[in-house]
């Protein structure tokens, strides 16, 4: 039985509080309402809970409420009430709670030190503040006290106390010098939780006499310093010294060498500690140690992970910050430090206990005579707090009995409430931790229906446009609303009409027909009440004459119509737009009733016209477009710029204004359609005029405003469609008085340059705003949401300003104001910057990677929390590498790529992926200062792709009846190759293709014979590799069968050394069949080899054709890079070389060859230079009579030298003969290189610059894909050469050179007259 009362009693809660919830009354916000209905106290405003007040100001400690009939207001302090007019400090704001102590004439803030509680009652029920405890902050003096100088040895370890004041709140310590610097900080010297300086090890670097320890009270805005401390140390060799002078030799044993030793914690003390944080906080944990070497510190969570995205290492690792605790967060912590020589550890037990935090806070009930409701208030905490209810301040055990309310618990149940029930009821929440509060009013009210629209009010509307009839109410109960059109009209029901919960009336789609009188009805029990509304429904408006397209010439006259109808009880107007700006001011246009004109057309005027009809309901346009064009010639006028304007007066010489005469010049013929007014300061800026105004070109005067201390000049310049005037003469100087600025700089921003600072700059006054002499800037800044006072600097006339010491990446308002030596500028605007970043603090997490093919995959990633970023979110950037091909097996040079992804993005996309691969990836967040650390290394495969084609194929060993084909595997297999396809089919003369024969080949063979093929016949062959997803890129060949065996075997197709031979024979259909040939596009004519080679003035071009005989060639050729049309030489007969000449030196060219009757056949393009202009290479003077005759004659010359040197010899002269010889040695009976191919007709030293590479195939028709195109030009400096199969040298037409094997890149040329000459002289 007690188990169904109970399971009745909850099922009677809830229908109750769902009751509550559908019945629940919201009151319109509307002000007369308001002021008419009665409602219980509420408390609006309030200080907070711990007040810590300012000694230097007076208190003032908020409470105010609102409520109908107002509330009277009521103060207790300490338990007992506050009688506050006894107390002449002590008064009330008007119409207001709120406290004010009167400290400044002399009161002690301790004197009201206490617990403070405020009441705001009415008739209808009382509310309560909070407790508020008043405490004076304090930010008392350092006790003196005799600092000892610090000794120390080097190496030993050394605390520096600080032991600040105890202050209200607790101050901030940092060390600084007697600079104001911030002492360094590092993994051996850092700052404690309790503003100690620890040194792990001290160095000789550390001996300084001022370590001073500051204490700032924020509060107060008061810093407070230590005495400071000497600290010295001494090295070993120092300590030596001193020792050994001191003693005797006998007693000098000398001091202990340094010695490393392992770690010990100077704080915490002892293995174990405890430490407990309320939930929410912020969990602080320390561990500092000593050592030689300098510890390092590491923390870890025993039995569990330290808290991702919330865990923080401050201090160089040595303080462990975990932020918004819970008692989640409970457990063992442990510190451990560590150096080579050992570790020690130490164990902090956590435990999180939470004060009073709301799960369902009670909420205001308006409820009608009779109705039911619930008041809940559910809290939780670490311990679970204790739940109390209060009526009207009162505990609810002894306050006055209410029959319609039953506490239950954290719930009170209200059944059948009457206007008596209404009060105030209090939900307190509390543990040792602390308490919550809650008021919540119930307010039961019993109000006749009203209607809140004003009686008769109109409402218009276009025709075919909704239309919403208001009709807001209140009553209570709530009423119920029925709408009527007319005055004896039924109700309105049905689709052609919308109730809408808050009483409005709309009509989707009004007509004529809607037009009328409607009758809104509110009804309860308590009464009834009706209001009336009339709706109007207009005509639309149109513009039933358009304006139309139209061109006019240049100084003629264009007129626009705009005829509209409309309703005619709404009033229109029409304006004209150009290019959806504003008609231009100018008296040539001119507006009628249904019409605009355009007098005197310019170019100006060409554009979009746009004519707009409003009514106060709607609003219509139309446009059409101005073209304008030139004018019928007429005879030549000169037209020039305007003469400038002269005679310039000043007059009306005013502090802040001025006003400007002059007379125009002649404007030679075209109009003055403009002034430009310019001044000079001569005072700030002088020689640099500044643009002032502009006026209209009918305009001769102007009144200019002035800025105070500036001493102006004026000038003006006069414009038409031409050009400017020069300027007129300056005016005459005009001095205005100093003034306070007018304004504050602009462009003011702060950013942080260093993690803990804040730079602010902005754009400095120019010298004529300053307003006076001593420019000067106060710069203002605070922590923003914080609550601080504004911190203040005056700074002399520059743009930046450093506040150092701030923490990272926080907002800050800022604002700079400008004064002078009259007074301040205008109160500045403030703007947000933020202190400076430091590197992102947490790595992305759960990085996912999702294969989209073989080529691209996806990444996805949690962000990171905002507030780890300590900076300006920049994206998250991806790095991924290639680990490995898994078709290879081979570990390759790692190549890191990156992709940065912008924003708060989670997911990014990695294109380029190298198929059947593993790759590895990570992210990082970006902020300004760089990355963050990376998330741990994703390891993901890409599946197989399609292979590239085979690295190359070729056709050797022809005989009548077989060829054998040799290939090289893909570059990049992608995957496993699983086998290769042959596809071949005879060619006829006729470029017609046979029958198509396929073979499969195994992926493990490199060769293939095929045998049983017609003989002197051309085939040609299709071959690729497959992989398990499909085919790859196909490489095609062609080769010919021998005619008999006598024949001479063609050139071998392709290249390469090494195959393992396998013998395939070919079906005998190929001999036994006769072939059916079909019609398909030729596959010659084509033009392979071309190269060219180039001297000084002239290049050697050569190719190899294959396709239909009796072709005539042409070379087309012309400057590199230029866009001049191709210059073309025709080449006589079927020769496949031609030289150009009439080169310029030193100069490239683009070259190609095509044949004539073949449309579009061109071969590729290839460059060349020719080489440098040589004076001596100007004439070809070894083909001139007269250097033969001088050449004979000097060698009959030196023939006779040599006799007579002979002779002299001979008789013992000394004459040195053999060196005379070596030095002029004639290069003409030089021998020869042997393997020098070079022919003296194209050679020249010039031909040894490399080709551009990679247009050319090369010669022995290996076709080689993704290689490197390797050839000659990457050995030496000669050109590509041309060799038969066993090696002997063809290019007799391109003036290729071998390369030298023995000489590396040098190179060999041809002797020639020229050189001969060059030698000899």
């Amino acid at each position: 039985m007690m188990t169904k009362k109970s399971i009745s009693a909850s099922r009677a809660s809830l229908i109750l509080f769902l009751c509550q919830m559908i019945t629940a009354l919201e009151v319109p916000l509307d002000p007369i309402l308001l002021k008419e209905l009665s409602q219980p106290p509420t408390i609006t405003q309030q200080s907070p809970k711990d007040y810590i007040v300012d000694p230097r100001e007076n208190i003032v400690i908020q409470c105010e409420a609102k409520g109908k009939p107002p509330p009277s207001f009521s103060w207790t302090r300490n338990g007992t009430h506050f009688d506050i007019d006894k107390d002449a400090r002590v008064t009330v704001k008007p119409n207001s709670g709120t406290l004010v102590i009167n400290i400044m004439n002399g009161g002690k803030t301790e004197a009201y030190e206490g617990v403070y509680q405020c009441t705001a009652r009415n008739e209808r029920g009382a509310a309560i503040s909070n407790n508020i405890v008043i405490r004076p902050s304090r930010s008392p003096l350092w006790t003196k006290e005799k600092v000892e100088p610090k000794h120390v040895r080097e190496g030993d370890p050394l605390v520096l106390h600080c032991s600040p004041p105890v202050g209200l709140p607790p101050p901030i310590i940092f060390w600084m010098d007697n600079s104001f610097q911030r002492l360094p900080q590092n993994e051996r010297v850092s700052q404690g939780l309790n503003g100690d300086l620890y040194f792990s090890n001290v160095k000789p670097e550390d001996t300084r006499e001022d370590y001073i320890c500051y204490a700032r009270f924020n509060h107060t805005q008061t810093i407070q310093q230590k005495q400071p401390i000497s600290v010295k140390v001494f090295s070993m060799d120092s300590l030596n010294e001193t020792i050994s002078a001191n003693l005797s030799d006998t007693d000098f044993y000398g001091a202990k060498p340094l010695t490393e030793r392992r770690p010990t914690l100077l704080t915490p003390v002892g293995s174990t500690s405890n430490k407990v944080e309320l939930r929410g906080n912020v969990l602080l944990l320390e561990c500092i140690a000593e050592g030689l070497p300098t510890p390092v510190i590491r923390w870890i969570k025993e039995g569990g992970e330290l808290p991702i995205n919330r865990t923080f290492f401050e201090n160089f690792k040595k303080t462990l910050k975990i932020i918004e605790v819970s008692e989640a967060d409970s457990g063992k912590y442990k510190c451990v430090a560590r150096n080579p020589l050992g570790s020690t550890h130490h164990t902090i037990t956590v435990t999180v206990k939470a004060a009073p935090y709301w799960i369902t806070a009670p909420r205001n009930l308006v409820l009608s005579p009779g109705e039911d409701g619930t008041l809940i208030c559910r809290a939780n905490g670490n311990p679970k707090p204790n739940i109390s209810w209060l009526t009207n301040g009162v505990p609810i055990a002894i306050a006055p009995e209410d029959p319609s309310r039953k506490v239950d618990g954290d719930t009170i149940i209200f059944s059948d409430v009457q206007e008596r029930s209404s009060a105030v009821y209090q939900c307190n929440a509390s543990n040792e931790y602390g308490y919550l509060l809650a008021n919540a009013f119930v307010n039961v009210l019993a109000e006749p229906p009203r209607i809140l629209t004003p009686a008769n009010k109109l409402y218009q509307v276009i025709a075919n446009n909704p239309a919403l009839l208001d009709c807001a109410f209140f009553g209570s109960p709530v009423p119920e609303i029925e709408w009527f059109k007319g005055v004896k009209g039924s109700i309105l029901r049905g689709d052609l009409y919308v109730f809408h919960d808050n009483g409005t009336l709309e009509i989707p789609v009004a007509q004529k027909d809607s037009t009328g009188t409607y009758t809104c009805v509110a009804r309860n029990k308590l009464g009834k009440v009706q209001n009336e509304v009339h709706l109007e429904v207009k005509d639309p408006t149109m513009i039933i004459k358009q304006p139309e397209y139209k061109i006019i010439q240049r100084g003629g006259q264009v007129s626009f119509e705009c005829t509209i109808k409309h309703d005619p009880t709404l009033i229109p107007t029409i304006m004209w737009l150009k290019d959806n700006g504003e008609l231009p001011d100018d008296e040539r246009f001119i507006i009628h009733k249904d019409s605009l004109a355009i007098m005197n057309v310019t170019d100006k005027d060409d554009g979009t016209y746009t004519c707009v009809a409003n009514t106060t309901l709607d609003s219509v346009s139309a446009s059409a477009v101005l073209t304008v064009v030139a004018a019928t010639p007429t005879p030549a006028i000169i037209y020039d710029r305007p003469n400038p304007p002269f005679d310039l007066e000043l007059t009306d010489q005013l502090e802040r204004s001025i006003q400007l005469s002059w007379i125009p010049g002649y404007d030679n013929n075209s109009p003055i359609t403009n002034f430009v007014i310019e001044y000079e300061d001569g005072m700030h800026e002088p020689g640099v005029w500044h643009y002032q105004a502009e006026v209209r070109g009918t305009q001769t005067t102007v009144q200019l405003k002035l800025s105070p201390y500036v001493n102006y000049s004026f000038r003006v310049i006069a414009v038409n469609e031409i050009g400017r005037s020069q300027p007129s003469e300056a005016s005459e100087q005009y001095l205005t008085k100093a003034a306070k600025p007018d304004e504050n700089p602009s462009g003011v921003q702060g950013i942080g340059s260093e993690p803990d600072n804040l730079v602010i700059i902005w754009e400095p006054l120019k010298g004529f705003q300053s307003n006076g002499p001593g420019l000067q800037y106060k710069v203002s800044w605070r922590q923003k949401d914080v609550g601080d006072e504004w911190t203040s600097v005056i700074v002399a006339n520059v743009s930046k300003y450093i506040v150092s010491g701030t923490p990272t990446f926080v907002p800050y308002e800022i604002k700079v104001q400008a004064l002078n030596d009259l007074g301040y500028a205008p109160e500045p605007a403030e703007v947000i910057g933020h202190s400076g970043e430091d590197l992102p603090m947490v790595a992305p997490g759960n990085v996912q990677v999702h294969i989209v093919n073989s080529t691209l995959a996806k990444v996805h990633w949690d962000p990171v929390p905002l507030k780890t970023v300590r900076g300006h979110l920049q994206g998250y950037r991806i790095y991924y590498w290639k680990v490995q091909s898994l078709s290879k097996r081979r570990r390759r040079h790692v190549e890191k790529k990156i992709l940065t992804f912008s924003g708060n993005k989670t997911h990014g996309m990695l294109p380029g992926l190298e198929p059947y691969s593993s790759y590895k990836l990570n992210v990082r967040v970006v902020n300004g200062k760089g990355e963050g650390p990376a998330s741990p290394d994703k390891l993901f495969k890409t599946p197989e792709g399609v292979p590239s084609a085979p690295s190359f194929l070729k056709i050797t060993n022809p005989t009548l009846d077989s060829l054998t084909l040799e290939w090289g595997p893909p570059t990049h297999p992608n995957g496993v190759l699983i086998a290769y396809t042959l596809k071949f089919q005879p060619i006829n003369s006729t470029h017609e293709l046979g029958p198509l024969v396929e073979i499969r080949i195994p992926a493990n063979e490199t060769s293939l014979i095929l045998s049983n093929l017609n003989y002197s016949t051309r085939y040609k062959f299709y071959f690729y590799a497959q992989t398990s997803v499909g085919a790859g890129s196909q490489i095609t060949e062609e080769a010919v069968t021998i005619m008999d065996e006598a024949g001479i075997l063609p050139p071998a197709v392709g290249a390469g050394k090494g195959y393992s031979e396998t013998l395939f024979a070919t079906s005998p259909v190929i001999h036994t069949v006769h072939l059916t040939f079909y019609k398909v596009r030729p596959v010659y004519p084509r033009i392979r080899n071309f190269t060219a080679s180039a001297a000084e003035t002239y290049a050697n071009i050569s190719w190899e054709y294959e396709g239909p005989d009796h072709v005539n060639f042409y070379v087309e050729y012309g400057v590199a890079g230029s866009k001049e049309d191709w210059k073309k030489e025709i080449v006589n007969g079927s020769r496949s070389f031609f030289v150009l000449k009439g080169l310029t030196p030193g100069t490239s060219y683009k070259v190609r060859v095509g044949a004539e009757g073949l449309s579009g056949f061109v071969s590729s393009e290839d460059v060349f230079e020719t080489g440098p202009a040589m004076a001596s290479r100007q004439v070809d003077i070894a083909t001139q009579g007269w250097f033969i005759g001088l050449m004979c004659a000097v060698a009959l010359l030196i023939l006779i030298l040599l006799i007579v040197c002979f002779i002299r010899r001979n008789k013992g002269g000394k004459y040195p003969v053999k060196e005379k010889e070596d030095a002029h040695a004639d290069p003409e009976i030089q021998p020869m290189k042997e393997d020098d191919g070079t022919f003296g007709e194209y050679s020249d030293a010039e031909d040894h610059k490399p080709l551009k590479k990679g247009s050319r195939t090369p010669s022995d028709r290996t076709v080689k894909k993704e290689d490197s195109d390797d050839s000659l030009v990457d050995y030496g400096e000669g050109v590509n050469g041309q060799f038969n199969e066993d090696g002997s040298f063809i290019g007799q037409y391109s003036g290729k050179k071998e390369k030298e094997p023995a000489e590396g890149n040098e190179s060999s040329e041809a002797p020639s007259p020229v050189n001969a000459m060059n030698s000899f002289v």
